[in-house]
């Protein structure tokens, strides 16, 4: 239970409070179209306008949220400045993107409830006008202001209309369209299958939301929901007025005067104007960041399709485990791709692993030429633009005695880093490190995905054999997919020196981890001590080693998860 509060407590604490705050607003507002000078409203829209305006109240407050969780340059700085203070704080900046995807879902929800509210709004609105009868109070509320230009109720001024009109020649109906479609698009083009199948798509629709918060921000200008003044209150009381509607304005001695209505002022820019002045702010200093001139030092390309590309920017300082997001304007000008950096800060270049999986990846193959076998000349290389970098779960990494590192496949790349700036501090003699020993387990589907990553491990392993630190890194390798033909060859080398697919002394193992057993096993070996888990790979596996982490807990142990999002 104690470790289940300190890997979820605060996120939960986090949901809840904005889940409370989604209610309380839901029902304040509720309430408050429920009040006196909403009587004649009401009696055109029933309880509709209460269920137009109480997620209107609810949208706004999440729409001024969505932005902030991919304000990058914002949560590094907060991240910086609060890890501090406190790791399990700083670890809930890490879900950015969870909570920027609850926000949306949240959106969804209160916009669906928003438009078929209003859906029934217009059509009350419009039998109003239809039922043409001066003794039907709608009708007599639906004529004010029809002929001196008063103050009007009804937005549908005349019968000769219909609601499919209004939507498209008023100011709330087109924005809300254009709204409406933005966010489909958004939405639709967010879902996993193609995100990871057509990034382009996903990429370009979600720049969608400049025209999403342009039409939310000027939405209310036509104040087509309206109510009665406050004036109007005094000479027109609804509880006594309502039932003598047709003396109302009389000079025959009638206390009712025809009441007035109004608009309330648009209110939605108020609650989103700080986050995109805020957004506004991160992209002049994302653009600032991409005209700094990058030089491709170097171009390697690895089996199983992978790209190295090292580089070297005026000024770039970066931690362990920390990402950039690189644009190649030869290959496209808009498009932002992120990638873990796999150099040390040690080292005097930052470099990136890409696996060529995608039409852009594999553009930017072609353009550093890495499907030729002759050296390039370097003013051939194409130009980079780097905004980066940002951190993210693995620069916690040293703030723990033991670490268990997992990767799956490309999921390797943020403990090169890591592997590689724990060498450095060792060979350094640096006694600020605290990190004593680290688990690392690889998880890969196909022999040729090890063999750039192998090459790190080879050098690690000679070198802690000749400095005689040998026990101070623990690697397993897990080949979890392989052919008849290759598991022949296994058999027939197993007995070497050398493992036959990495080269490394430590063999590679088949199958997939048990990780009741691997936890029980650090457990067993680390007393009293807290242990921070690190991934990198698919959500499945997240929730194995968060659930492992949950139930080895047990007494002065404790395994704190942790995983990388992008």
């Amino acid at each position: 239970m104690g470790n289940f509060a300190a890997n979820e407590g605060l996120s939960i604490f986090v949901i809840l409070v904005w889940l409370g705050i989604n209610a309380f607003l839901f029902v304040h507002f509720y309430m408050a179209f429920l009040l006196e000078r909403w009587f004649y409203t009401r009696v055109l829209l029933g309880h509709a306008l209460s269920w137009a305006r109480a997620p209107a109240a609810c949208l706004n407050f999440n729409c001024m949220l969505i932005l902030l969780p991919v304000c990058r340059n914002l949560l590094s700085f907060l991240r910086g400045t609060i890890q501090c203070c406190s790791r399990t704080a700083a670890r809930q900046l890490d879900r950015n993107i969870t909570f920027h995807k609850l926000v949306a879902y949240m959106i969804a929800f209160h916009t669906a409830v928003h438009i078929i509210a209003h859906l029934f709004n217009f059509e009350y609105f419009m039998d109003a006008q239809l039922n043409r009868n001066s003794s039907f109070l709608p009708f007599v509320l639906s004529e004010i202001g029809s002929g001196d230009n008063a103050s009007f109720l009804n937005p549908i001024r005349t019968n000769d209309t219909n609601p499919t009109f209004v939507l498209f020649t008023t100011i709330a109906g087109v924005t809300g369209v254009a709204i409406t479609l933005a966010l489909i698009l958004i939405i639709t083009s967010s879902m996993e299958v193609i995100r990871r199948s057509y990034f382009e798509v996903f990429w370009y629709t979600h720049h969608l939301f400049i025209i999403f918060f342009i039409g939310l921000a000027f939405h209310g200008a036509g104040r087509i929901v309206r109510g009665q003044t406050f004036d109007s209150l005094s000479t027109n009381e609804p509880e006594e007025c309502s039932s003598k509607f047709e003396e109302w304005g009389n000079d025959n001695g009638s206390t009712c005067a025809v009441p007035r209505f109004a608009g309330n002022p648009p209110q939605t820019w108020k609650w989103v104007l700080g986050p995109m002045i805020l957004y506004v702010c991160e992209r002049i200093v994302r653009f600032y960041r991409s005209n700094q001139k990058v030089v491709i030092t170097k171009v390697v390309m690895h089996p199983s399709k992978t790209l190295e590309l090292q580089m070297k920017r005026k000024g770039f300082h970066m931690e362990v485990g920390q990402y950039v997001f690189i644009q190649c304007p030869s290959v496209s000008r808009l498009e932002w791709h992120p990638f873990t950096l796999t150099s040390a800060p040690e080292e005097d270049y930052f470099s990136a692993h890409i696996r060529i999986v995608g039409d852009w990846t594999e553009a930017l193959h072609e353009a550093c030429a890495g499907d030729k076998t002759q050296p390039q000349d370097a003013w051939k290389l194409p130009k980079l633009a780097i905004d980066g970098p940002f951190g993210t779960a693995s620069e916690d990494v040293f703030g723990y005695e033991v670490v268990m590192l997992v990767g799956a496949g490309i999921g390797v790349t943020p403990f090169a880093s890591i592997l590689k700036s724990v060498w450095y501090k060792r060979i350094q003699n640096n006694q600020d490190v605290f990190t004593k020993k680290i688990y690392f387990y690889w998880l890969c589907p196909e022999t040729q995905a090890f063999e750039w990553f192998a090459d790190l491990l080879q050098s690690l392993e000679a070198q802690m054999t000749e400095k005689g630190v040998t026990d101070f890194l623990s690697y397993n390798i897990y080949l979890t997919r392989w052919k008849e033909t290759e598991a022949a060859h296994f058999r027939v080398h197993h007995e070497a020196e050398n493992d036959p697919i990495t080269g490394l002394k430590q063999k590679t193992l088949y199958g997939k981890p048990n990780w009741d057993n691997e936890f029980g096993n650090v457990a067993a070996k680390h007393p009293g001590t807290k242990v921070g888990v690190f991934l990198c790979g698919p959500p499945q596996l997240g929730k194995s080693l968060e659930k492992q982490s949950l139930s080895h807990t047990e007494g002065d142990v404790k395994f704190i998860f942790n995983k990388e999002n992008f």
